[in-house]
């Protein structure tokens, strides 16, 4: 290889590098451009996590904690809605809030969880769950059918006062899985707690915000995915087996 052949390569490579180098100073001005304009004109106070370009129309993907909105490259205009693809069905939307939504499971503080085992308990799930909401009542009479099972409940008291009093009372009790159940699934209020017990569930109020958890039931599988809401037999039986 001659010297001109090879200056002329270095050229080349230089030249590409550049290129890449430029475009990704551009892409940053880009992004921190729709990041001040979507913080002070739309999401004051809140957290942008991202900011990606799409492959779809010029669209900008602007994440705001677990939620998926889009803009232009100039931020003058916002998309609010979901990118399904007509010909496959496929909703890219949703796809992005299921990955955006999940967590570390092992971040969970399990202690603060009244545990239940069905079978072998091989397989993990936790459960956001308020002790009068209806639908985490029907969750919990079909999560006693399923074999295999370790389920921690974390009891969100978000709807009442009585809930906060019927999550004491369970959690004072000598044995709080029983006392759960017995609630939950039977209809048999536990037994008041004494006054020297101690009981806070601050700390759930606090994961629940951190989590963007907003009603109950929620269900988080060992990937750190969840199910918001109460799921059928079916989609529930699909995420478990999904999980490796």
């Amino acid at each position: 290889m001659n010297f001109l052949t090879t200056k002329i390569k270095c050229l080349a490579l230089s030249a590409g590098l550049f290129s890449i180098l430029f475009c990704a100073v551009n892409a940053s001005a880009q992004e921190s451009l729709i990041k001040k304009r979507i913080q002070e004109r739309v999401v004051q106070g809140e957290n942008i996590t991202s900011i990606k370009k799409t492959p779809f129309s010029g669209l900008y993907e602007v994440q705001v904690g677990n939620k998926i909105v889009y803009t232009d490259s100039k931020a003058r205009y916002l998309f609010i809605g979901r990118i399904i693809d007509i010909e496959t069905r496929q909703d890219y939307t949703q796809d992005r809030i299921e990955e955006v939504s999940k967590i570390r499971f092992s971040d969970l503080p399990l202690e603060k969880a009244i545990k239940k085992v069905n079978g072998k308990g091989e397989r993990v799930i936790a459960v956001f769950s308020d002790p009068n909401c209806g639908y985490c009542k029907r969750l919990e009479s079909m999560l006693k059918g399923v074999d295999n099972l370790t389920v921690y409940v974390f009891p969100l008291n978000i709807l009442s006062e009585k809930s906060r009093t019927i999550s004491r009372n369970v959690w004072c009790s000598t044995n709080r899985t029983a006392a759960w159940n017995a609630w939950m699934i039977d209809g048999t209020p536990p037994d008041e707690a004494s006054s020297n017990c101690v009981y806070s569930d601050e700390e759930i109020l606090l994961l629940a915000r951190q989590y963007e958890i907003t009603g109950t039931p929620v269900i988080f599988f060992k990937d750190g995915s969840r199910i918001t809401g109460m799921p059928s037999a079916e989609d529930f039986t699909d995420a478990l087996s999904a999980i490796r």
